[in-house]
This record gives C-alpha cells, sequence and structure tokens, in this order.
C-alpha cells in the first residue's frame, strides 16, 4: 500500500511546510494567503474535496490522491492507525505538504453514545446537554478526528420526518440555545484544542420544513417565517463559533441550498458575518442536475462554487469541472481562492498547522482496545440519559416501581441493544449497550424477579422490514422472531400473568427514525399494540416504556396504560438510566421538546402557531371556527410537557413594574413550590404573547426557562428580567423589531398549564 507512495514521494521535492517560520505561521491571513500563491490550480482544487472513506475509491488511490494533493479532507475513518496513513501522505509525500482533516457524524457520542438529541433536548439541561458534547469531542478527537457533522439544529414540526430524532425540536428559542452550548462543547475554549472537534452546524438551511415530512423534499416558506422561526438556530450556532455549516440538500422557494447565492453569500456571509468554511452535503453538487436547476455537471459544479459551496462531499465535479470552467472564464481564480482560503482557514483553526499529528498522536500510544470506555463516561451517558425521560402518564402512582415483587418485562425492544443506541451512533458498538433487561435486574435488586418474554416483533409488515434491514445490511435493524404472532402473545401474557405489573417495551426501531426514514403513520405498529392489548386484558398494571424517536400518536395508549414513559432512544447506558427512573431512584424531570399530535390528520402541531380570525376556543364549541371536527382539537401531549413523582404549584406573577420602557427592563417573578412528598426537579417556562402588532403573531413564544431542584415541601422564587430584545419580531420587512402596546408574560409548567400577568411597552 504504501509503496506506491514510495513512487510518488521520490518525484516531489520535501514539502514546503516543513522549514515555515513560527512567526509566520503564527501570522493566519498571512500564512494563508502566501500558501495559496505557492499552490498550482490543481492543488486548490483538490483542496475543496472531501473524500468518503470505504464508498469512493480503494485506500491505495486514496493514498496517491492525497500525496498529489488532491483531497483536502476525509470522513469515516475513525482510529489514529487509519488516519495516520492518510496524514503521512498529506504532510509528508505532497508537494507543499498541507494536512488534510478527518470529519465524522458525532451527533450524540462516539463510542460512548449518548441519548438522541431529541433526548436531550427533553432534559432542557444545558449542562447536561454540553457535558454530552464535551464527552463526545474528549472520545472522538482520541480517535483522530478533526470535525464533526453537528449540531443539527433544523425546527422540526413535522413528526413524519425521520431526521426528527436528529435535532432539537421545534422551538426556536430552546434550539438556538441547545445550539450554542452544543458549540461550545465540542470545541470548547478553541478548536485547536487536542480535546476539541470543529463543530459544522447543519442542515443550512430550513431542511426540517421539508413538505409533508418527506425526506429531501422542498421548502416553500415566506421570509418572514424564515426569519422568525427557522434561521436563527444557525445563527445561534454561528455566534457561538461554528467553524463549518453543512448545507441542506433541499430547495428553498424554488432554489437548491447548494447553488442559492442569496442563502450562502448574502445571508450567511455578508448579513451574518460567517468566516468558516462551507462543505456540501453528501453528493449534492450532482443532485444540482436532478433538481433541475443546472444542465449538466459542468453547470452544476459552476453553480455550487459561484454560491459559496467551499467543500464538494462525496463527488468529483469539482476535480472534474473546475479546471474546465476556470479556462473557460465561467468561473474566476478569485472564487476558487476564496474557497481555499476558507478550507485552510479551518485546518489553521483546528491547529493542523501547527501540529497535524495533535489528534491523531503516535503509533506507539495507540490503544490496544479502540472501543474501550472509561467509567466516567459510561457515568456522564447514564446521568444525561436520566435527565433526558418525559413522564407522560401515572395513574394511582403506578411508578415508581418497588424493589420487592415480580415484574413481567415484555415487548420487542426491552432486550434490543443496537435499537437503544439510536441512529448516527457514531462509532457505539452495540454489545456495549445496557438494555433495559439487563438495566432491570442491575438496578432492582435481589428482591425483585423479573422474568422476560419478546411478545411481539417491531412489525409484521414485510416491506417495512426489508426496508429497514437495507438501511444498514451490517447490522440489520429488524431481527424477526420467526414464531406466529399468536404463539409470541400467549407466552407475554403467561409471565404477565406471574407478575405484580407489567412493563412494556415498545416503539419503533431505531432504523424508523433515520434519514430517509419517513413515516405515513405515528401509530405504534399493529403488532405491538396487539401485545398490548393483549396485555391490558390480563387486568396487571400496565407500564409502557417508549423507544422511539418522533413524537407518536398515542390516544389509545394515554386511555389505557397506567403509566408511560418516554425514553426516546437513551444510548449506551440507557437500560440503567430507565431503570434508575422506573424504580425511583432517579426523580424524572424531563419536559417535552415537540409537541405530540392526537393523530397524524393534525400535523403539523406546534404551540406557537400564527393566531387566526376564528379561533377555536376549548369548551366554547361553535360552527366556523378553526378546528378539526372528529376529535378533540390541541395536542395530546403539549410543548414543555412532562409530570414528576412529586407534585409543583406555581403562584401568580409579580411584575416590577405595569410597563417597560425602550431600552429598559422588567422582571417577573413566581414563586414555585414542591407540593409533593419527593424531592425533584422542574422546568419554569416564560412565554411572551404578543397582544397586537403590525403582522400576525404566534399565540405565545418561548423566551426563557430555569430548571429548579426543589426539596419536598420547599419553596423558592425565581426571577426573570425581560428586556425589549426580548419583544423583537421580524415584521413583513424583515426589520428586527418591538412594537409598542400591550404583552402578556406567561410563566408555567408547559405551554398550557400556565400563569399570565400583562405589561405595556412603551
Amino acid at each position: 500500500m504504501l509503496c506506491s507512495l514510495a513512487v510518488v514521494a521520490s518525484l516531489i521535492s520535501l514539502p514546503a511546510l516543513a522549514a515555515t517560520p513560527a512567526a509566520q505561521l503564527d501570522n493566519k491571513p498571512a500564512f494563508i494567503a502566501g500558501l495559496i500563491k505557492k499552490m498550482t490550480l490543481e492543488e486548490k482544487i483538490g483542496q475543496l474535496r472531501l473524500i468518503s472513506i470505504g464508498t469512493e475509491m480503494p485506500q491505495p488511490r486514496i493514498l496517491q490522491e492525497i500525496a498529489a494533493g488532491r483531497i483536502g479532507g476525509t470522513f469515516n475513518t475513525v482510529t489514529p492507525s487509519e488516519n495516520r496513513p492518510l496524514q503521512d501522505a498529506a504532510v509528508k509525500h505532497s508537494r507543499l505538504g498541507i494536512p488534510i482533516f478527518f470529519a465524522y457524524d458525532i451527533v450524540h457520542g462516539h463510542r460512548t453514545v449518548f441519548p438522541i438529541s431529541l433526548a436531550q433536548a427533553s432534559s432542557w439541561d444545558m449542562d447536561a446537554i454540553a457535558l454530552g458534547a464535551r464527552t463526545s469531542a474528549i472520545e472522538a478527537s482520541a480517535d483522530g478526528i478533526d470535525m464533526t457533522f453537528a449540531p443539527m439544529v433544523d425546527i422540526s414540526r413535522d413528526p413524519r420526518w425521520g431526521r426528527t430524532s436528529e435535532g432539537f425540536g421545534e422551538d426556536p428559542h430552546l434550539v438556538s440555545e441547545i445550539a450554542k452550548v452544543t458549540v461550545r462543547g465540542f470545541q470548547g475554549t478553541s478548536a485547536a484544542n487536542r480535546d476539541s472537534l470543529m463543530a459544522s452546524v447543519k442542515h443550512f438551511a430550513l431542511y426540517g420544513a421539508v413538505e409533508g415530512g418527506r425526506d429531501y423534499n422542498t421548502v416553500d416558506m415566506s421570509p418572514m417565517r424564515m426569519y422568525q422561526d427557522y434561521l436563527p438556530p444557525y445563527r445561534a450556532a454561528i455566534d457561538a463559533g461554528a467553524g463549518g455549516v453543512m448545507v441542506a440538500l433541499n430547495s428553498i422557494n424554488g432554489v437548491p441550498a447548494t447553488s442559492n447565492t442569496w442563502l450562502m453569500h448574502d445571508l450567511l456571509r455578508k448579513d451574518w458575518g460567517f468566516k468558516g468554511v462551507t462543505v456540501s452535503d453528501h453528493g449534492a453538487i450532482t443532485e444540482l442536475v436532478r433538481h433541475g436547476v443546472a444542465q449538466d455537471n459542468r453547470e452544476a459544479a459552476r453553480l455550487a462554487i459561484k454560491a459559496g459551496i467551499d467543500m464538494s462531499m462525496h463527488d468529483a465535479l469539482y476535480l472534474q469541472e473546475l479546471p474546465g470552467l476556470i479556462k473557460s472564464g465561467a468561473v474566476s481564480i478569485r472564487e476558487i481562492d476564496n474557497a481555499v482560503r476558507e478550507v485552510l482557514g479551518a485546518k489553521y483553526d483546528m491547529g493542523l498547522f501547527h501540529d497535524p499529528y495533535r489528534r491523531i498522536g503516535v503509533a506507539a500510544n495507540d490503544p490496544a482496545d479502540v472501543n474501550a470506555e472509561s467509567r466516567l463516561h459510561r457515568a456522564a451517558a447514564r446521568q444525561v440519559a436520566r435527565a433526558s425521560m418525559v413522564l407522560l402518564e401515572n395513574r394511582n402512582q403506578t411508578l415508581p416501581l418497588k424493589k420487592s415483587g415480580t415484574i413481567a418485562l415484555v415487548g420487542p425492544l426491552a432486550d434490543s441493544q443496537l435499537d437503544i443506541l439510536g441512529s448516527w451512533s457514531a462509532a457505539g458498538v452495540a454489545r456495549q449497550a445496557i438494555t433495559l433487561r439487563q438495566g432491570l435486574r442491575d438496578v432492582a435488586g435481589d428482591k425483585v424477579r423479573v422474568i422476560y418474554a419478546r411478545g411481539a416483533n417491531i412489525t409484521n409488515d414485510e416491506r417495512i422490514v426489508e426496508y429497514l434491514n437495507y438501511l444498514d445490511t451490517d447490522n440489520p435493524e429488524i431481527i424477526q422472531d420467526k414464531r406466529s404472532p399468536a404463539d409470541m402473545i400467549a407466552e407475554a401474557v403467561k409471565v404477565a400473568e406471574e407478575a405484580d405489573v407489567i412493563v412494556a417495551a415498545v416503539g419503533e426501531s431505531r432504523g424508523m427514525s433515520h434519514e430517509s426514514s419517513s413515516r405515513t403513520r405515528l401509530d405504534i405498529p399493529a403488532s405491538q399494540r396487539a401485545l398490548l392489548e393483549a396485555l391490558k386484558a390480563t387486568g396487571k398494571p400496565l407500564v409502557l416504556v417508549l423507544m422511539n424517536g418522533r413524537p407518536l400518536e398515542l390516544t389509545w395508549e394515554q386511555a389505557h396504560a397506567d403509566a408511560v414513559l418516554e425514553t426516546w432512544f437513551s444510548g449506551t447506558e440507557g437500560g440503567h438510566a430507565i431503570a434508575d427512573v422506573l424504580f425511583g431512584d432517579y426523580n424524572p424531570s424531563g419536559k417535552l421538546p415537540v409537541s405530540f399530535p392526537r393523530s397524524v390528520g393534525q400535523i403539523p402541531t406546534y404551540y406557537n402557531r400564527l393566531r387566526v380570525g376564528r379561533p377555536f376556543v376549548e369548551g366554547k364549541p361553535g360552527n366556523y371556527t378553526s378546528q378539526y371536527f372528529e376529535e378533540k382539537n390541541g395536542p395530546l401531549y403539549p410543548f414543555g410537557y412532562g409530570l414528576s413523582y412529586t407534585d409543583f404549584d406555581v403562584s401568580p406573577i409579580t411584575l416590577s413594574a405595569p410597563a417597560m420602557a425602550r431600552k429598559g427592563k422588567l422582571d417577573a417573578s413566581v414563586t414555585v413550590r414542591n407540593t409533593g412528598a419527593r424531592d425533584g426537579e422542574t422546568v419554569l417556562q416564560l412565554y411572551i404573547h404578543d397582544e397586537a402588532a403590525s403582522v400576525v403573531r404566534p399565540e405565545k413564544e418561548l423566551k426563557d426557562f430555569r430548571k429548579v431542584a426543589l426539596k419536598a415541601g420547599e419553596s423558592r422564587t425565581v426571577r426573570f428580567t425581560l428586556d425589549e430584545d426580548d419583544l423583537k419580531f421580524f415584521n413583513a420587512r424583515l426589520q428586527h423589531v418591538a412594537e409598542a402596546g400591550q404583552f402578556a408574560v406567561q410563566i408555567g409548567l408547559d405551554s398550557e398549564n400556565v400563569q399570565q400577568a400583562v405589561f405595556e411597552l412603551r
């Protein structure tokens, strides 16, 4: 393999960077400008290529391409021993010795897998989310990785979209706050640190608003809604210092993001001042032909480079087409240099020019077991997973479970190590994951007998099984039990009849909430519903443990289960974390970052919807109002909802003044009290309602929140401070303004359960 490099090395001089004076290296603009002057056109174009390891070309060819200066970065190699020869090819054998960088999709953990992003958002705990990102960066950088394609901050209001699981929910304020702490967690004090990753925020822009929830679909949206609801999280990530941006696959008002000059130049670079590197999504430049905005590959490459796409991921169009485009004058050398400058700048910011091996290290220090995980990291994953769970129902204090008696554990997800990791589980190894079955046995103690039956397959729909297995041929998503459904249910009922309580782990396989896994239905598959109906018929208390990556339709489950715990996909330590909550060793405190609809027909269901002229008012039925007449209106579970094993009470709001002056401040205070018998945490949420404005405004908007821990019987006064910026919105001219008038401030435990007070902005 490396003999091919020897041939290449014999034809070139020593790398030019080897003798770079330290003083010049410390001046970033001068260093990069000087390097660009030394580069040939072929070497410049090479820096714009991001190669997918294992899919585009065999490794000997990759080594030759790197040594020839025709590759700028790679992704999908995840150990120092894999990455070291690639960096050797760049630094020791290319003409200029420009290092390459190594990227990977580290979304919710690397080797230690944390809960999926949607679950972490349910914690409303910025410290917990930051801990997950920091831990991920430490593990991934130790594997020689420099950049992650995360955080994914697409606002998602259609749960049919499979990538709902990968983002942080429906609300621009909550997602923006998470975007900031995640970027800082990945990058630490500097993206150049040995234990840091450069964050590349995605998918820019509006990917979560695809029509019909169908992946890669079109987005058609007014500029006012873009600016108000969908763009803020990307801006927050960039303002927090994200060094990269991954560009979305969708079109925006008829123009694909990959060729969208307004999006990439006018908004991102000029208005927002972004100075980092932009990367296309996988094969997106080639897809401009299929979008129908480029006649051929040559035009696709021209549109992308002129729009401001610095790096081409997993396609060869820049390599094939840019030389001819330069020669014809269709693309200028200045446009190429601009892109190269950003790529080299990102490498500089990652510290690779100072030390190309800062994350790879030396071979002598490579670990004997690359899958080894520290006890500290597993403890962190368990901590974050517990904080991410949402208690949806708890009739007659069914939970927490007693640490005595017999528990029947049933369901196709109760003992699945692969599914509990969720999608985009990076380098996580399924065999290291703790399932609910193992977690219950580890946490329960000697006085609890746990008996198990699978009870059902995830689904018996052969088409779905075939598709999900196709998604991951090495690790099949769905393992089918070959017994008949009737026999499996009969076994589960027999187990249930021996028990004091039933715990049923049901929901989706991880592949059902994934890229390209959009659904037309949101109910629990029929195979599992049949199991639940049989279990309910036993008369034993029924506790549902949900595993899923999107809001589900749970009207039957709400009506029939004694308790429902939303655990999402909770990661490597998921089984232990779920058991901690079920037995009451941890009091659940999660709140929903997305609304749960009653049915698919209600979609989109999100709390901060725009007001209408004929609103439906609960309890006041009437014709000709904005409603569905077949079922109850409003979500099944609203945004911000979540129960505890204790109860909390929120006092009326006290305002520091009846009015706020321009550039002034106003305090809104409440006293929250733990009225129950257990210590616990809750999330106080502050919403603003604009009474009247120049354009239609939402029913309410989240503006602040606090996670508060209270001992049983304890009370605390919590003060929120509002200023003019909290009242601003984008008007019809896209001006960010706060208009004088009355506002209602609402504080409560979810978006519907609130106290309210009114003040005036003068």
